[in-house]
C-alpha cells in the first residue's frame, strides 16, 4: 500500500479506504463528498461519506 500525503482538514478512520493516509487518521483527497440518505438528517448515522473506495489488498 503506497503512503498518502495527509489532508488534515479531512480526519478520517476508515482505513478500509483507499484514500486513507496510511501512517495517520487522515484522507489524502483534497475534498470529499458527504451525503446523506434521510430527507432530515439528525444523526450521524445519517450521512456517508460518497468519496469512500474500498482499497485493493482489503477485504479479500
Amino acid at each position: 500500500m503506497e503512503n498518502r500525503e495527509a489532508n488534515l482538514c479531512i480526519e478520517c478512520t476508515v482505513n478500509q479506504c483507499k484514500h486513507h493516509c496510511t501512517d495517520q487518521n487522515y484522507c489524502s483527497l483534497d475534498q470529499i463528498k458527504v451525503v446523506t440518505h434521510e430527507a432530515n438528517p439528525t444523526v450521524t448515522q445519517c450521512v456517508d461519506c460518497h468519496s469512500f473506495e474500498v482499497r485493493p489488498d482489503c477485504c479479500n
